[in-house]
């Protein structure tokens, strides 16, 4: 499934009248705007997360970028991923941090890159 970011909205709109809200629409949101308009999403698992004084929620996500700009784009976003602000309702993002990243140069370059966000209820 390949993504434009700047047609999310409609994406997102859809998947509202399917899925149960919760913050995982948002974080999806953010994390493809800040992956940029040649991102290409291919899936994204979230379980809940729980210690002895904070509850939420582990989310994982995986993106891809292919042909020269679009690897890029992916470079920028792995080094942009730890610092970044997130804004979530109600949600505070404990833990952004890139679980992998793979590189193929054949048949045209492509980036492969799962990350893990860890979301803490905000209360």
């Amino acid at each position: 499934m390949r993504i434009d970011p700047s047609h999310g909205c409609t994406m997102i709109s859809a998947l509202r009248g399917t899925h149960q809200r919760g913050p995982w629409l948002h974080l999806l949101s953010e994390v493809l705007q800040l992956a940029g308009p040649r991102v290409e999403f291919l899936r994204h698992s979230e379980r809940p997360w729980a210690s002895a004084t904070f509850s939420g929620s582990r989310h994982e996500i995986a993106l891809a970028f292919t042909g020269m700009n679009a690897v890029e784009d992916g470079e920028r976003f792995i080094a942009a991923l730890p610092d970044h602000e997130f804004a979530v309702p109600r949600q505070l993002v404990a833990d952004a941090t890139v679980a992998s990243a793979g590189h193929e140069t054949m048949p045209q370059p492509r980036l492969t890159v799962e990350v893990e966000l860890l979301l803490l209820e905000d209360l």
